[in-house]
């Protein structure tokens, strides 16, 4: 394995670029090497030089394809009974056993059926095709294909936005590990600038970015676009593997094991097949998130991950490694913690683990009912030990060890990592900002990357609470950064409630979400934060619907959409959730109570009593708080 010499800005400026891209002027050399070359096969042997966490120095520039598995009878007999072609299906590169599954349920379960008679990967060539007919005026976008363009269109990152805004698309990224570069940032807001009121972009919580607003003509340009910079929107959407997770602090952390960076991006580089798409992986029985954990505070959420990856030290060797958590997740139907993998993963066996793990997961994963189709309950049915050797099987025979135990003597404390605090490069900090619901404007994208530049290495952090950090801020520059306009707005200082909100999309957007749910949030939280005082941060979470993509169950208070009663007649609701830890010894937060209206004649009081009686909130003096 290569070294990395991280003790300057210059080595951590820019992510790995893409292979046959053209890169942004480097500031980061030393972290280019191995994600751009040849891969190895999901049983960990090495090809053309490569190590068996699918990297090399050789210049080639992909995993080897695998093997399309040969039709069965079966299957073919109901291919053709359907009229399914099978070189454009979602179903080639699924064993014969997995194909039957997906073709059994394909009528009940609609995804499936969509999955089967055309895959998602073809929108990859399609959508600059349909963007052209629109553009020419030989088409129109209700004229479209109703699964193409709300279902398939996807695959490809972009999402019809039919209930909210109809006509109009939100383009998810893949941002692995949070970070982006100057010039990558301004290359987004230069999509949304000439938007208007509806374009906007939104820090997801998977420190990733949606656009919103954007037009389905102009995608052909922007995904030549995206490829330019570095960055890509395959893959971000419905069964497939969603953005790569770690710690926003990578790389600067002086209490991190390990800079997972690398690893996130060889993992999604491996996902993507660079950015341009991999056909192998794109029919997955359902979506899957996994998080690299490099410390004790637990940044990505593990706990709440498909597949999570924490940096333990091998007590054999020394170096460190990984132990995994499978099967969290959140949903309609059931919310959970991951589980004890019983599985340890060196470092060099990563990639070709998380490889293997989704070949695993895409040939045995449930199809039939879409509630129970996550990879916890493959888990479970199999339990954690067949699991690991299933996997190790489809890693070439490996023998996976089980997981290596941790004891620590003392307790660690998640950290907040807003506001400034030293790197463990010497005469540098970090510099955390508050984004309140993870949204901005084009007008931000720019004065990130004017900042990011003037001061620091070029770069900025997104992490999964929705905020921003830049790295590299010598500690001379902090006080003068600190006087920039954009931190007005943003704050680097935010209040106890500011700094702890975290916000789903909401009914703005969302057709699922059933209340508004960004811009009521920071009203609410504003008004609180005149009101009292509080001794420390209150992190409060709001989603607008049970998918609880706004994380309800991890927060210290969460807001869930729901319905309630104002004076007898129906309103906007949430369902309270209380209790939620993260961190080192996490736990999930329970529902308190139901049926509480959103309006503030109601929400307001009953949250403050709340933040009094539970959390230690006290009156500002001065304020009259009404009993």
């Amino acid at each position: 394995m290569l070294s990395f010499n991280l003790t300057s800005p210059h080595a951590l400026g820019l992510r790995l670029p893409l292979p046959n891209r053209t890169a942004a002027p480097s500031r980061a050399s030393a972290l280019r090497c191995s994600a751009s070359a040849t891969l190895t096969s999901s049983n960990g042997a090495s090809t053309n030089g490569a190590s068996s966490n699918g990297a090399s120095s050789n210049g080639a520039s992909r995993w080897p394809a695998a093997e399309v598995p040969p039709l069965s009878d079966e299957v073919k007999a109901i291919l053709e009974e359907r009229s399914i072609d099978f070189e454009t299906s979602g179903l080639k590169f699924l064993t014969n056993e997995a194909r039957l599954r997906s073709l059994a349920v394909a009528k009940k379960n609609k995804a499936e059926g969509i999955k089967a008679q055309k895959g998602g990967h073809k929108m990859w060539t399609e959508v600059t095709e349909l963007a052209e007919l629109i553009r020419k005026g030989e088409t129109k976008w209700e004229d479209l294909d109703l699964d193409d363009i709300d279902v398939r269109l996807k695959w490809s990152g972009m999402f019809h936005r039919r209930k909210r805004a109809p006509g109009t698309f939100m383009m998810r990224l893949k941002v692995p590990n949070g970070e982006l570069t100057s010039k990558q940032l301004r290359f987004l807001g230069d999509q949304i600038v000439n938007l208007g009121e509806k374009g906007c972009a939104d820090i997801t919580t998977r420190a990733n970015i949606q656009l919103r607003g954007m037009d389905l003509t102009d995608s052909a340009a922007i995904f030549e676009g995206l490829t330019s910079v570095g960055l890509s929107a395959v893959q971000t959407g419905m069964d497939n593997v969603r953005n790569m997770t770690g710690s926003p602090i990578a790389g600067i952390d002086p209490h991190e094991l390990i800079d997972v960076r690398q690893l996130n991006y060889e993992i999604n580089d491996m996902i993507t097949n660079f950015g341009k798409g991999n056909e192998e992986l794109v029919n997955l029985p359902r979506k899957i998130n996994i998080g690299l954990s490099p410390s004790r505070d637990d940044f990505p959420h593990t706990h709440i991950n498909d597949v999570g990856l924490k940096a333990v030290h091998d007590p054999e060797t020394g170096e460190v490694g990984f132990n995994v958590e499978l099967g969290g997740y959140f949903s309609v139907k059931r919310n959970t913690m991951s589980i004890d993998g019983n599985t340890f993963v060196a470092r060099d066996q990563v990639v070709a683990y998380c490889k293997a793990l989704l070949e695993v997961f895409r040939d045995y994963g449930g199809r039939e009912d879409r509630q129970k189709a996550r990879l916890m309950w493959l888990v479970e049915d199999w339990g954690a030990d067949k699991f690991r050797e299933m996997v190790g099987a489809r890693m070439g025979g490996v023998t996976l060890r089980t997981a290596v135990e941790e004891k620590y003597d003392d307790v660690w404390e998640r950290r907040d990592v807003l506001g400034v605090h030293p790197q463990k490069q010497e005469g540098f900090s970090w510099v955390g900002a508050c984004i309140p619901t993870g949204r901005f404007f084009a007008d931000d994208f720019y004065e990130f990357a004017r900042v990011a530049d003037t001061y620091g290495d070029g770069t900025l952090r997104m992490t999964v609470e929705q905020d921003v950090l830049f790295p590299f801020i010598p500690n001379d520059k902090v006080e003068e950064m600190k006087k920039e306009p954009i931190f007005q707005k943003y704050k680097i200082d935010a209040g106890n409630l500011t700094r702890g909100l975290v916000s789903c999309t909401g009914a703005q957007f969302c057709g699922l979400a059933v209340i508004e749910t960004k811009n009521r949030a920071m009203a609410v939280v504003e008004k609180l934060e005149q009101q009292l005082d509080f001794p420390k941060k209150i992190r409060i979470h709001w989603t607008g619907c049970p998918n609880s993509c706004g994380q309800v169950q991890v927060a210290d208070i969460g807001l869930m959409g729901g319905p309630a009663k104002l004076n007898g007649k129906a309103t906007e609701g949430v369902r309270v959730f209380l209790g939620g830890t993260i961190g080192e010894n996490p736990q999930l937060a329970s529902q308190f109570e139901k049926g509480i209206a959103c309006d503030e004649s109601v929400l307001l009081p009953y949250l403050r009593d709340i933040m009094i009686e539970k959390f230690g909130a006290t009156p500002k003096p001065g304020v009259l708080v009404e009993a």
